[in-house]
């Protein structure tokens, strides 16, 4: 299974959101050796295309992915540390979603891929989450994280075309005692295996709300010259 993204009209997403293949790093300065990340033809996602994303009666709600809106405090343009001081008492969605804050990222702008290992500094490119760090047959049941972008630039959410468990299955892992990883996603690559990536826009105020433990994915400022705050709660809806 790959992403299942709730939408209404095709209209309310058209330009937002493209498509293209991945490949892996090798020798790239400020990113790990082997990262997965997206190669630079990004074509606009069809309306048929779109329609098989969308997911249904089948589909748990805990692995689909919810494009959200919230209207910010007003900031001055280059405000970073109040976007980082507003996201601390900041209720993403009211009476939906955990109001205790995961953590906040500033990302420069022009960045292929956002996400970097805090212990070397090196961008690790697509990775699936691990907080709650469930084996293989229980990952789909992993917590949703919700991250809203605070500007005051625009900034893409990443997604790989398929999930850690049909990553694993394929990579014929020894699926009762597997507990999946990021590295996991790179091995899949390097094999040839097929894997898409798709990159939704996400302007000050948009946000989503998606299965990271259960989905490739990362951000990215690609193209886009202001930096940005990005805020994530982790949790289910209430």
């Amino acid at each position: 299974m790959g992403p299942r993204l709730v939408f209404g009209r095709f209209d309310g997403i058209w330009g937002r959101i493209d498509t293209t293949a991945v490949r892996t790093t090798s020798c790239e300065c400020g990113y790990d050796e082997g990262a997965v990340v997206p190669r630079d033809d990004w074509h606009p996602l069809s309306r048929e295309a779109a329609e098989r994303l969308r997911p249904d009666a089948s589909i748990p709600a805990s692995v689909r992915i919810e494009l959200v809106r919230r209207r910010l405090p007003a900031f001055e343009p280059q405000d970073i540390a109040g976007r980082l001081e507003a996201a601390s008492s900041l209720d993403p969605l009211p009476g939906r979603w955990p109001s205790k804050l995961l953590g906040c990222t500033v990302s420069h702008g022009d960045r292929r891929t956002t996400t970097e290992d805090s212990t070397t500094g090196r961008r690790i490119g697509l990775h699936v989450d691990n907080f709650d760090r469930l084996p293989y047959g229980r990952r789909h049941e992993g917590r949703r994280r919700l991250c809203l972008n605070l500007g005051p630039g625009s900034r893409y959410l990443l997604l790989g075309g398929q999930d850690i468990e049909h990553i694993c299955r394929a990579l014929k892992r020894d699926l009762e005692q597997h507990w999946p990883h990021t590295e996991d996603v790179r091995r899949y690559v390097t094999e040839g295996l097929p894997l898409r990536c798709l990159r939704i826009r996400l302007d000050p105020g948009d946000g989503y709300i998606a299965p990271t433990e259960f989905l490739p994915h990362d951000g990215s400022t690609a193209g886009i010259a202001l930096p940005s705050v990005a805020a994530f709660w982790l949790g289910q809806p209430r």
